[in-house]
């Protein structure tokens, strides 16, 4: 009954594969076509204020990245001025910049080409 219901009203609701009753196991239907969200730089910037073990302290608690790659960005930025920490979509990368900001760590975001 709850099947003939959901098909009635949410046709995008499907029974999900495998199950014995259907009833109890609806799922949204995915729609596969769905483009992937174009991929943002995450921009770690050198600054004279931060020393290194707060700027690495930071990006460890606040991105997926290991140690030794946080050690890695914080070096590129301090030798070249700049480095990129990751790659994300547009979201979540300004979100990072806010988060940092907090931290008093200047990190930006744009389109990666």
């Amino acid at each position: 009954m709850l099947t003939q219901w959901a098909n009635a009203n949410h046709p995008r609701l499907v029974p999900r594969a495998g199950e014995d009753d259907p009833d109890t196991a609806l799922l949204p239907e995915v729609d596969e076509t769905v483009a992937q969200l174009p991929p943002y730089k995450v921009i770690l910037h050198n600054d004279d204020v931060n020393d290194f073990m707060h700027v690495i302290i930071t990006i460890l608690k606040l991105t997926p990245l290991k140690q030794e790659q946080a050690i890695e960005c914080t070096w590129e930025a301090h030798e070249n001025g700049l480095s990129i920490l990751l790659l994300t979509h547009r979201e979540r990368a300004e979100l990072y910049v806010d988060q940092f900001k907090t931290c008093g760590v200047t990190v930006t975001c744009e389109p990666d080409s």
